[in-house]
């Protein structure tokens, strides 16, 4: 039911986008401002890791079984790729630039004629988005959000890096979950939109909540994996072809659904949901 509410919430923002005039569903708390943190490197040495979960707990198949994979070393950036960095990606020409995207995501920014993110629009020379408290400009320092993973790819690139894998991820939040949880923008704060990153000592950032993180991993059953009998076994096995793993939560969440190991899952195309982008590297590229 959560999930279905989540799904309800991105939904409404579509339809309220798609009005010549964009609605307002509701005011937004102010917050207050906020600089754009700098970006940090984090780095994570090479090692077999457990992933994955097999608690008797509440959790989708999909999470499961817990299983060992080895990670290379690698670096994680401290927070999510904020909207000044991509709008200097927009500026740049990036959307112009073919040797910069996978061939299918080439192909789809071009039939789809994407020149920014969903519900971004250049006026006069200013950038306006939409939001569900109405459009208003585009704010540097938040996440950017609702890009496809050819565009995260594609910005990951331009920016000499790359996006992280969901084992990555998810051994980068081990032992930090319930700190990230408490500093989180999560569905219950009422924003309805990503706030800008608030600093961690020594861990990255905005790991749940906020937006939807695009990974390199495609969707894929973990090993030993087994669906359920009867008409569970449709929910998420039947889906595992053709689709990209998001991680982390997002902006609409509910704070108590999210947890380190919950894998979502969108076609690469896919704009509409609070999806972002936080970059990694190999350590040997840093």
């Amino acid at each position: 039911e959560q999930q279905h509410q989540e799904l309800m919430v991105t939904d409404l923002k579509h339809v309220y986008a798609s009005n010549p005039i964009p609605p307002t569903y509701r005011a937004r708390p102010e917050d207050p401002p906020r600089d754009v943190l700098p970006l940090r490197w984090l780095g994570w040495p090479e090692g077999v890791r457990e992933i994955g979960t097999s608690e008797s707990g509440f959790h989708y198949d999909n999470e499961g079984p817990r299983h060992r994979v080895f990670v290379p070393a690698f670096e994680l950036a401290s927070r999510a790729v904020t909207a000044g960095e991509y709008l200097d990606f927009v500026r740049d020409g990036g959307y112009e630039r073919p040797e910069l995207w996978l061939s299918d995501g080439w192909a789809e920014a071009r039939r789809r004629e994407w020149t920014a993110p969903l519900y971004w629009a250049e006026r006069d020379g200013a950038w306006w988005m939409v939001t569900l408290a109405g459009e208003r400009p585009v704010a540097p320092a938040e996440p950017v959000c609702h890009v496809s993973f050819y565009e995260a790819d594609a910005f990951a690139r331009w920016r000499g890096a790359r996006l992280p894998t969901e084992a990555e991820w998810e051994t980068a939040i081990v032992g930090r979950e319930d700190a990230a949880r408490e500093c989180s923008n999560f569905v219950e704060d009422g924003r309805f939109h990503p706030a800008p990153a608030e600093a961690l000592p020594d861990a990255p950032s905005q790991m749940l909540g906020d937006v939807w993180e695009w990974t390199a991993s495609p969707y894929v059953a973990y090993p030993g994996y087994r669906p359920p009998s009867g008409a569970l076994g449709e929910y998420n096995a039947k889906f595992m072809c053709n689709q990209m793993v998001l991680r982390g939560g997002s902006c609409a969440t509910p704070r108590s659904h999210i947890r380190a190991t919950y894998r979502n899952f969108f076609p690469p195309s896919a704009r509409w949901q609070f999806s972002g982008i936080r970059l990694a590297r190999d350590l040997e590229d840093a």
